[in-house]
């Protein structure tokens, strides 16, 4: 077991409520200059969840599951920005009111610009579920630490879900991470920047076909974890060689430039602190047995 300090970390009751799907309410134009109206971000989205494919949809930055708000009227102010701030990847989610009262959750991530947080429910769950319906998450995660690996930085991640992490120690005192997919520098697009990665996300860009192939970035599934190569998340989304962050994949491809499946930060170190080692089965469906499963 890694040596945390779990005992230590805050643990906040949240609410929220799940959020309308938004558009822009005209046309959009995708990376080869061709214009489109499709589904994009939020709602409850009844026929997507966590463990599916991130592409072959009809639509363009999907979130899988419910999409969650404070105040879907006020995205960037209080509390939304706490409960963005707050939550994290493998949170337990509750609903508290309305038909489905009494089913749980789990919070998969964040997505930035929405402002949302991803939460998985059964499908049956979902059909019961109303835009005024309101959800607890219980927040834990921010602060954590890894006690034995000052190096290593974590961001949004639960400290039960880190146990759960098939983690290994190599034997040269470096942590061996399961991943789906290994993904270069240069493919990291929209987010890149930003001044920290306790919310939102940023996206693999995926406008270059030839890249795509060779990365196997088209077996992207929701909840895939990935590592982002040359990429240092500690003080922000940085280019630096030799670093190696850790994510989860939160919503679909994407058509417009600049943007593709998007990743919340869990783990990051600008040393060489973090092996990622190939593992298909490195998703959260997979881990805590819900969504779509590869043994499904």
């Amino acid at each position: 077991m890694l040596k945390t300090n779990d005992d230590r970390l805050v643990e906040f009751l949240l609410q929220c409520q799940p959020g309308p799907p938004k558009t822009r309410g005209t046309w959009q134009v995708d990376h080869e200059g061709k214009p489109f109206l499709l589904p994009s971000i939020g709602g409850i989205t009844l026929n997507v969840q966590v463990g599916d494919s991130c592409f072959g949809w009809a639509g363009d930055h999907i979130e899988p599951g419910v999409s969650c708000t404070a105040d879907t009227h006020k995205p960037f102010e209080h509390p939304n920005t706490s409960l963005q701030l707050y939550s994290c990847t493998g949170n337990r989610a509750e609903i508290v009111s309305g038909e489905a009262k009494g089913e749980s959750g789990v919070v998969i991530g964040h997505h930035g610009g929405s402002e949302h947080i991803i939460v998985d429910f059964a499908r049956e769950v979902k059909e019961k579920l109303t835009y005024n319906d309101t959800i607890i998450v219980r927040a834990k995660g921010q602060g954590l630490k890894l006690t034995d690996y000052p190096d290593i930085s974590v961001f949004n991640l639960d400290p039960e879900l880190l146990q759960r992490m098939p983690i290994r120690l190599g034997g040269d005192a470096v942590l061996e991470v399961p991943v789906t997919t290994v993904v270069p520098a240069a493919c990291m697009g929209s987010g890149v920047g930003a001044a920290h990665v306790a919310k939102g996300d940023y996206d693999i860009m995926t406008s270059d076909e030839e890249t795509v192939r060779k990365y196997h970035l088209d077996a992207l599934r929701f909840g895939d974890f990935v590592a982002l190569m040359d990429h240092d998340n500690r003080y922000g989304r940085a280019y630096r060689q030799g670093a190696v962050s850790i994510g989860i994949v939160v919503h679909s491809d994407c058509l417009v430039a600049g943007h593709g499946p998007g990743v919340t930060t869990l783990m990051t170190t600008a040393s060489s602190a973090i092996r990622p080692v190939i593992d298909p089965s490195a998703n959260i469906a997979d881990l805590l047995q819900i969504g779509t499963r590869l043994d499904s």
